[in-house]
């Protein structure tokens, strides 16, 4: 406590002898912010250590037997444990309320699930400035880019940033994680070598940014899940908040579904269906925005990360009324499913409820519905696939939304009619879709 009152009083004495630069109140605010995390820690580790001390054996036995967290296998799989092997499986199946009103944009710019990775390598399309490795999980699909050190994480495949997109993404943590949070950085990258300038902090000096971070709750100390937002230019913040929620935590709902929607200045996060922040001035109407960054402080134990995946860009607002009613057919990529399954993932509520909205406007419309896969697997294992997604996309609409199912066909196509290449991320996703055509 001794070292960090000295730390805070020297960066107080360099403010003194200047204390007109912006740079000095970023240092001041980041130390204050970096003294409160330690301490919180602190508290954490010391309600942590007390309930495993009042636990006694029995506490060890368990963790013995359950194998409670595994950081890495020779084969590069992540294990993460609770008491029941299904319970992160079972605690993230999610029903999002009837406000999650987050629409996905409908033309894919980028996509990342790090499948052309290999196991234990820092992904080809990325660049840093420190270490991850990509990983696979138990009870969870898929690869994953795994962040335990301090640094910078950039995915130069994102070069461009249009007014309107959607940008979405996973995060998880281990069991008992209880370290810095993550931050997203949008930003005007000049030079590809720049990405550092945007780290857990910002480099204000002359760019526009807005700088998100997010922290799940602990609760061994009781502690909500924190996100903070900051926004301006030349280090001059128009905006700089913080807001808590309950929805994501070290235990219980180990992983997060992050949405972010721009819509020229203003932005939307929604965290597992929780709008956390609505600001309708949070991007500059002179700034120009190209890139995205993902940035960790580092961990106060060696054991705890996080884990990032399933990073998906789009552009657009899709006008669903406009399509479905006047056109004819809406075309959407935002309906996501479990992989090799018709389970509709709950963060596509949105744009599900946002085509129930309009069939209940328009009664007399009838529609087919028609699934469409990438190429991945077996041909005839993608066209039943494809009818039993648009079978579950019908269901949703009849038993969650009162939609007639007389008003209601459905059909399949699997992976016959591509609209992208099937040997991209990008083009795979844009042909994992759903066609919804007026008849």
């Amino acid at each position: 406590m001794k070292k960090i009152y000295l730390c805070f009083l020297a960066i107080i004495y360099l403010m003194v002898l200047n204390p007109s630069t912006s740079h000095a109140q970023s240092i001041l605010e980041r130390a204050k912010q970096k003294m409160k995390q330690r301490a919180d820690a602190k508290v954490d580790k010391a309600m942590n250590d007390g309930l495993d001390k009042a636990e006694g054996k029995k506490t060890k036995e368990k963790v013995e037997k359950n194998g409670d967290v595994k950081i890495k296998e020779d084969e590069g799989k992540v294990k993460i444990k609770e008491d029941k092997a299904d319970d992160i499986t079972s605690a993230n199946e999610l029903t999002y309320t009837s406000k999650y009103d987050f629409v996905p944009g409908d033309k894919v710019i980028a996509f990342e699930d790090f499948n052309s990775a290999a196991i234990g390598d820092f992904p080809t399309r990325w660049n840093t400035n420190a270490t991850a490795e990509v990983v696979t999980i138990n009870n969870k699909e898929g690869k994953w880019l795994k962040i335990g050190k301090e640094g910078t994480f950039y995915p130069e495949f994102i070069s461009n940033l249009p007014e309107n997109f959607t940008l979405e993404f996973d995060l998880g943590v281990n069991n008992d994680w209880n370290s810095n949070g993550l931050n997203l950085n949008i930003a005007n990258i000049k030079k590809p070598e720049d990405f550092g300038d945007y780290g857990y902090y910002v480099r204000w000096q002359g760019v526009h940014a807005v700088h998100l971070a997010f922290r799940p709750g602990v609760l061994a100390s009781r502690s909500a899940g924190t996100s903070q937002v900051q926004a301006g230019k030349d280090g001059n913040h128009t905006i700089n908040n913080n807001v808590d929620f309950n929805v994501w935590d070290n235990r219980n709902s180990n992983f997060a579904h992050l949405s972010v929607w721009r819509q020229n200045q203003r932005l939307r996060v929604y965290l597992n269906g929780e709008k956390i922040w609505d600001l309708p001035r949070a991007f500059d109407a002179s700034g120009k925005y190209n890139a995205i960054t993902f940035a960790y402080q580092g961990s106060y134990k060696t054991e705890d990360y996080f884990l990032l995946g399933n990073v998906r860009l789009a552009a657009g607002a899709p006008d669903t009324r406009n399509k479905l009613i006047t056109e004819g057919k809406f075309v959407t990529s935002g309906i996501n499913f479990d992989v090799n399954s018709d389970k509709i993932k709950p963060e596509s509520y949105g744009i599900i409820k946002e085509i129930a909205n309009v069939l209940k406007e328009n009664e007399a419309v009838k529609i087919k519905i028609v699934g469409h896969t990438d190429s991945d697997g077996d041909d005839s294992k993608n066209m039943e696939l494809s009818k039993k997604r648009a079978e579950s996309v019908k269901n949703t609409l009849a038993n969650d939304f009162e939609i007639s199912s007389a008003r209601l066909e459905i059909d399949g196509k699997g992976e016959s009619v591509p609209v992208g290449k099937n040997d991209t991320p990008e083009g795979k996703a844009q042909n994992r879709r759903v066609e919804f055509i007026k008849m």
